[in-house]
């Protein structure tokens, strides 16, 4: 079966080496360093009664386009507006037709915390997070060598920026260590796209009681959350459910007055 992640991480290690000709990452450093405070994505959804990381998401390797004509100044202010925890902004663009200007231009209107989400594998994307305004990065295990994630933790840290960690098999349970904030348990698998809710049940009780989990992928009901809840789960990743709508804003207000 081809394996999706392999041919996205491919075509990651081309752009990055493309953007590195363009600006250097001594550039990165200089202009990450006159960046602004960061809100805490870990503090938010622990203190959050719905927990809920709206996602702008225009499209998919597994389902093409969503909402590819979506703003995301417009988009993500209606997400705060009714209720988001936080955001969470795809900025990879073969794959998922997004790009850092979309958190870029996010980023004046709304004052809750954005997770760059994206296929994160050399630390010039920590610099660019930092300075388009993210307060959280993404780190896949499925992606990343052991020692190279505990690196990119790091230096996210040292940058002011949390660390969401997914995982999504027992085997990547070795990869959470004191450097990471937030646990994610994808509930997609990267290499085939195939969705299963069930993972994060299977995977929550192997995790530390302390962890903050959060479940990633596949949800579209309030009764989910409420069961991923009663697991122990704090935060909530939704995209394509809300995104697939006229008004995603408007959906995600819905679906939080169904969980209350």
């Amino acid at each position: 079966m081809k394996d999706i992640l392999m041919d996205i991480i491919e075509a990651k290690r081309a752009t990055i080496c493309e953007q590195k000709k363009a600006i250097s990452l001594a550039a990165l450093q200089d202009g990450a360093a006159e960046s602004r405070n960061m809100f805490s994505m870990r503090q938010a959804l622990a203190n959050s009664s719905s927990g809920i990381i709206a996602e702008f998401k225009r499209k998919s390797p597994s389902k093409g386009w969503i909402n590819k004509d979506a703003s995301p100044e417009e988009v993500t202010a209606a997400y705060a507006a009714n209720g988001a925890s936080a955001l969470s902004i795809l900025t990879d663009t073969p794959f998922f037709g997004g790009s850092l200007k979309d958190l870029r231009d996010a980023r004046p209107g709304v004052n809750i915390p954005i997770l760059r989400k994206d296929f994160i594998i050399d630390e010039y994307q920590l610099y660019q997070a930092k300075i388009v305004g993210a307060d959280a990065i993404l780190l896949i295990a499925a992606a990343l060598e052991k020692e190279e994630c505990a690196f990119l933790a790091g230096k996210a840290h040292e940058l002011g920026l949390e660390v969401l960690l997914e995982i999504h098999s027992e085997k990547e349970l070795e990869y959470v260590n004191s450097t990471i904030d937030m646990v994610g348990v994808n509930n997609r698998n990267l290499g085939t796209f195939v969705t299963d809710i069930e993972n994060s049940f299977r995977l929550a009780s192997a995790l530390p009681k302390d962890t903050l989990l959060v479940s990633e992928s596949g949800i579209s009901s309030p009764d989910t959350v409420k069961r991923l809840r009663e697991a122990g789960f704090r935060g909530f990743l939704i995209g394509e459910n809300f995104m697939k709508t006229d008004n995603p804003g408007k959906a995600l207000g819905e679906f939080i007055k169904q969980l209350n």
